[in-house]
């Protein structure tokens, strides 16, 4: 024996029977198949034992059951609140085209009423729009985007589809101003429909006014009002508005009517000019059974004495620095009670 070998090793009595203990569990594993094949006797057991294994994966399995639970609820979280804020900016988007929508269908009714109203009387108009208005309580005046470029000249005549709106005071190469009919500084000859007595219909500022009407003119709550034509500056027969009120004086000699304008005064975008020459129409005719008075207190009252004032008036010249006219025949004559004390 060389001199580097160590001693000799002793031999174990384990390394002889692991062969024999790998051989005998072979043998029995085959032998469990075996019978399990051919028996079934151990399908029960492995149901038994699924049974008291099965809490144990479901445990295992909580952590990523409720991993995933938490993103499909956050992703389904945000994806309606996404949904949710598109829907809302489709809804404000929808409303806005609604509101134009409704905008778009008033204006186009008012057109057609004003357009109406141009064919049915057989008129001479021009289609203006409402720029701006006057925020001045005591003034009722607009401003209108067409002037003098487009033929608009001072003293026209100013409507819409219910009746005389004012007339025109000032122009400007773009635009125009209007005096409304209920401007303290604005008058008009009128005259009653039914029975055509002659009146001057006054503004105040927030409504129409008639004065000193004589009592027996006959003049009757609901009466319709119409232009007279005195002085040339307002065509005849156009509606003025409706008499809402009668009642006496300070004087008690007199009645003061309470007028609704036939105009839609606050409300349009849009107005028509008379154009010169424009045709008018005929005033309604006075009944037979309707005779007008013509007593002394009517030949020295304001309504009779119009028809001398318009002339004057109307030969006044007017500029655009001028203030604002007064209409032809609305200078207010003493009564005759104050001329008999006179």
């Amino acid at each position: 024996m060389p001199p580097y070998a160590g001693p000799p090793i002793a031999s174990r009595s384990g390394d002889a029977a692991s062969p024999l203990r790998l051989l005998a569990y072979l043998v029995l594993a085959v032998t469990l198949i075996v019978l399990d094949d051919q028996a079934g006797w151990l399908a029960r057991l492995r149901e038994q034992a699924n049974v008291l294994v099965q809490p144990v994966w479901n445990l295992a399995g909580l952590p990523g059951r409720l991993g995933s639970q938490v993103r499909d609820n956050a992703a389904s979280h945000g994806q309606l609140v996404a949904e949710n804020r598109e829907l809302r900016n489709q809804l404000l988007v929808a409303n806005a085209r609604l509101t134009r929508l409704q905008t778009a269908a008033l204006d186009n009714a008012q057109l057609r009423e004003l357009l109406n109203v141009a064919e049915r009387s057989g008129l001479d108009v021009q289609l203006a729009p409402i720029l701006d208005i006057d925020l001045d309580p005591v003034k009722q005046r607009l401003v209108l985007a067409a002037g003098s470029r487009e033929g608009v000249h001072v003293g026209q005549a100013v409507i819409d589809a219910g009746g005389l709106m004012g007339q025109v005071i000032g122009t400007t190469a773009t635009t125009a101003t209007v005096l409304l009919l209920t401007d303290p500084d604005h008058a008009v000859p009128v005259t009653v429909a039914r029975n055509g007595v002659r009146l001057i219909v006054y503004g105040r500022g927030d409504r129409l006014e008639l004065r000193d009407i004589p009592l027996s003119a006959g003049v009757e709550v609901g009466d319709e009002i119409v232009t007279s034509g005195l002085g040339g500056r307002f065509p005849v027969g156009f509606p003025v508005g409706t008499i809402a009120a009668l009642q006496p004086d300070d004087t008690h000699a007199f009645l003061v009517g309470e007028l609704k304008p036939a105009a839609q005064l606050d409300r349009g975008r849009d107005v028509l000019l008379l154009r010169p020459g424009a045709a008018i129409r005929v005033p309604p005719p006075v009944p037979a059974g309707d005779k007008i008075p013509v007593g002394d207190d009517q030949r020295s009252s304001p309504t009779n004495a119009a028809s001398s004032t318009p002339t004057r008036a109307a030969s006044s010249p007017l500029t655009n620095a001028a203030p604002p006219p007064v209409v032809p025949g609305a200078a207010r004559q003493p009564r005759p009670s104050e001329e008999a004390r006179r």
